[in-house]
């Protein structure tokens, strides 16, 4: 009975043995699988390490091959640079130019309003078609630098409404803009479409424009900030042809204590208030004092505005036309209702029938260029620091 005891132990211990090899070899086998797992996730890893320092080096590779091209371009003379103007864009930098007005941007549609959703459309409707803005001062100083084949357009907003400019509040020291308003639309236009620019001229009246005395300085440093320009509506909308504006003082008064008001509290340093849209469209009886409109002075300060608008109702002349007189800029009326065949969309319409009519960019600012068919159109004095590129065309 003890024999067959001892066997048995025998035998049992034999299993027990062979049953922990058994364990063993499994615990190796998976032990092995896990260092393969993390060698191959480790070849993995460093795989992918590999793929990335390559693209990040095709990307450094693409960044020099663009500064590179960048540097041939600034080093291209300008004769070769005219040379490389697309002529099949048609350039055309003696033709005309819109200079929209607005007033209100409000509900309803009315002969001064154009709602916001319409003013949403208008500016759709232009960069469909082809126009970029550009501002008022770059207008006059003849300084466009648009892309080849683009129009330039320039928007003004008289009078300095609340919807052109409206804050529903502040928090944090940052203004809650009203979303209708004339600002917040461009603003939003340009965020969804960039290379349309942002540019606009506000021309104010009044101590506190835009019906928001608490906010009046927060908004003039905004517009300055964000490519907006401030101009001049005189003191109080002063009618300039009203027989009690017929004097020197008055109306320097008018002119210059708006220059001052705006310009003490715009922050931007040496920001001048130099353009300015004719309320009613009127200007002094005599040329005696139609200079004190170009230029003058009150209360010790001096002013001088380098673009003087009309009401108008047509689109006006290229910086670089014997025509051109920034004193007596027309404009165009930015709405449908009472425009007389004259508004926006008709001279849309218009220039869409008749592109050679309208200004088209060369895409150099310091290049103009002109079909010759419109060269006796030209005032050479005032391409003055830039090329003058003429070619035939059809």
């Amino acid at each position: 009975m003890k024999k067959i005891t001892t066997w048995l132990g025998l035998i049992t211990a034999s299993i027990l043995l062979m049953s922990g090899c058994s364990q063993n070899v499994e615990n190796s086998t998976n032990s092995a699988q896990e260092e393969n797992t993390v060698i191959e996730e480790t070849v993995k890893t460093a795989d992918e390490k590999i793929i990335e320092t390559t693209n990040e080096k095709k990307d450094l590779d693409t960044d020099l091959l663009v500064e590179s091209n960048e540097v041939e371009s600034i080093e291209m003379s300008i004769e070769e640079r005219m040379a490389a103007v697309d002529l099949s864009k048609n350039p055309n930098e003696l033709g005309k130019i819109m200079v929209l007005m607005y007033h209100h941007i409000a509900e309803p549609e009315a002969e001064w309003s154009r709602t916001p959703e319409n003013f949403r459309s208008d500016l759709e409707t232009l960069y469909n078609e082809g126009y970029r803005t550009i501002s008022l001062n770059d207008y006059v100083n003849n300084n466009i630098t648009i892309e080849a084949g683009f129009t330039p357009v320039v928007i003004t907003f008289d009078d300095g409404n609340q919807n052109n400019f409206n804050i529903l509040g502040m928090k944090d020291g940052k203004a809650e803009i009203d979303p209708n308003c004339a600002v917040a639309i461009m603003e939003k236009f340009k965020n969804e479409h960039p290379d349309f620019g942002n540019s606009a001229t506000f021309f104010l009246y009044g101590e506190n424009p835009f019906g928001q005395d608490e906010y009046t300085d927060y908004k003039l440093n905004y517009l300055v900030d964000n490519g907006f320009e401030v101009g001049n509506h005189t003191q109080s909308h002063n009618d300039l042809k009203a027989a009690k504006n017929q004097n020197a003082d008055k109306l320097q008064r008018a002119i210059g204590k708006q220059v001052n008001r705006l310009e003490s509290r715009i922050e931007k340093e040496d920001y001048k208030v130099n353009t300015i849209a004719l309320p009613f469209g009127h200007r002094p009886k005599t040329d005696e004092l139609v200079k004190y409109v170009e230029a003058g002075s009150f209360e010790g300060n001096e002013y001088e505005n380098i673009a003087i608008l009309n009401v108008g109702w047509d689109p006006y002349y290229s910086p670089v036309d014997l025509k051109f007189d920034a004193s007596a800029i027309h404009r165009v009326r930015a709405g449908v209702i009472k425009v007389d065949n004259v508004g926006i969309l008709d001279w849309i319409e218009s220039f869409r029938k008749h592109p050679e009519r309208k200004f088209i960019s060369d895409g150099e600012a310091d290049i103009v260029t002109i079909p010759s068919k419109f060269q006796d159109k030209l005032d050479k004095e005032k391409v003055t620091g830039k090329a003058l590129n003429i070619y035939e065309s059809n």
